[in-house]
């Protein structure tokens, strides 16, 4: 039944936490826009002279570019990469490291084929480049 499959799939652990990560996500997000707004952008406007920063803009014919809008989003973003690059990336990678520490790389062994002299995985009983029949290494 389609329904159950569904459910299956809605109740997978990576499904909710990709959900609980994306409302958290958001609501990071809004924070992070009201600390620029509210609190950054003030700090830059007393000394660029403006009142209101986010209205800061520029006309060119008529046409009006709103500057102060736009670094409100490039410092909201900027503040968000930064804290999911060094609050997420770098310790997952730095675990992830740790892990890999005190296993060897698993490489198979390679050896030698007798027809082309290229190198080939043991467990192989045809070679690759030539397909000469080489049989399993004993």
């Amino acid at each position: 039944m389609k329904l159950n499959e569904f459910k299956k799939f809605i109740l997978r652990g990576n499904v909710v936490d990709l959900a609980v990560g994306v409302v958290i996500g958001a609501a990071f997000n809004s924070v992070v826009q009201s600390l620029v707004k509210d609190m950054i952008t003030p700090v830059i406007s007393i000394f660029g002279g403006t009142g209101h920063f986010a209205d800061a803009h520029f006309t060119i014919h008529g046409s009006q570019f709103l500057y102060g809008d736009f670094l409100n989003t490039l410092i909201s973003f900027t503040v968000v990469a930064a804290t999911v690059f060094f609050f997420v990336v770098q310790p997952i990678n730095k675990l992830s490291e740790l892990a890999m520490r005190g296993k060897a790389p698993t490489e198979p062994s390679m050896r030698k084929c007798p027809e082309c002299l290229s190198k080939i995985p043991d467990e192989a009983k045809r070679c690759m480049y030539c397909t000469a029949v080489v049989g399993k290494k004993s």
